[in-house]
């Protein structure tokens, strides 16, 4: 399988985060939510991939059904609710080993029941357990689905939070790379207090973006949306918020840090379009959905030429 979907040309590597990348195109967090399935993922040709979201405990998530494909939109809205099987389930797993030639990021996040002023102490849960295992570490306080998490996104809180793991993290000899994930619905304001933030506590990059609560410009009729009900969407209808949210960011960065551009991916022009925008890497998830696991291959072949 490997030979048929892994593409590789010494032009595609690339050095970020302080990390070497076999090529740009990852898969993104949610897809392996507890680190069952990057052995296989890896053979589709990723130059990185990103497990998790995963909690300190296990957790069910929300009340299915809770994942929808919107096919005249080419879109997925979930509200999964960060459903995971919970870290020492993916640090078992994870002693197995990793494929030699793969960049693994542990997308962390916070349980359900922990109290938004007690989550730093979930991160740092996550963050200790999973730093032996993995290359990079991603903070999630950006999906909707789980009550009162993006309230982290706030100034006050996201720099505790960020400070707290930056300090773990110079107790350990090999430090990690830590990113932030954020939602494509923040407002230049917040965009802004985002660039301050990660100059203040001097984290390693961003991953613009997350999921979207809007609903605006779809195709799917106002009915069936409806019937839905909550839940972020991803794939093409979130793909021009999530670059400007990129270009806005990497414009306000000035050189000064590294971001990761996802959300509605689906093509080798997208990509394209997306790293032309700033991103240094790239990561898909919905477009596979809809485009199948050639995606990767197609995207890297389109790159190196």
């Amino acid at each position: 399988m490997k030979s048929i979907y892994n593409y590789q040309d010494k032009s595609l590597e690339r050095e970020v985060f302080g990390l070497k990348f076999n090529n740009p195109v990852g898969l993104a967090a949610g897809f392996d939510k507890d680190g069952k399935y990057f052995h296989q993922m890896a053979r589709l040709g990723f130059g990185h991939i990103e497990i998790g979201t995963v909690t300190p405990l296990p957790q069910d998530g929300n009340p299915k059904p809770r994942m929808f494909r919107l096919p005249l939109d080419r879109g997925l809205i979930n509200r999964m609710g960060f459903n995971n099987d919970g870290v020492e389930a993916m640090v078992q797993r994870l002693k197995k080993g990793k494929p030699d030639d793969i960049i693994l990021g542990g997308n962390i996040g916070k349980n359900k029941i922990t109290p938004n002023e007690k989550a730093v102490d979930d991160y740092i849960i996550c963050f200790r357990k999973l730093h032996p295992y993995v290359d990079y570490f991603v903070v999630n306080v950006s999906s909707p689905n789980t009550p009162g998490l993006r309230e982290l996104q706030d100034k006050k809180p996201l720099t505790h939070i960020l400070s707290s793991l930056k300090e773990e993290n110079a107790k350990i000899d090999q430090s990690r790379p830590i990113l932030l994930k954020i939602a494509p619905d923040l407002n230049y304001t917040q965009l802004d207090d985002i660039v301050d933030i990660v100059n203040s506590t001097q984290i390693d990059g961003l991953i613009a973006t997350n999921t979207t609560i809007s609903r605006d410009g779809l195709k799917t009729d106002n009915s069936v949306i409806e019937e839905i009900g909550p839940g972020g969407l991803s794939g093409t209808p979130v793909f021009q918020a999530s670059t400007d949210v990129l270009k806005y960011l990497v414009d306000k960065a000035n050189g000064g840090f590294q971001i990761i551009g996802v959300g509605g991916i689906d093509s080798p022009e997208t990509a394209k379009e997306k790293l032309e925008a700033g991103a240094s890497l790239i990561q898909i998830y919905s477009g596979m959905v809809y485009e199948g696991p050639g995606l990767v291959c197609r995207i890297n072949k389109a790159l190196s030429n």
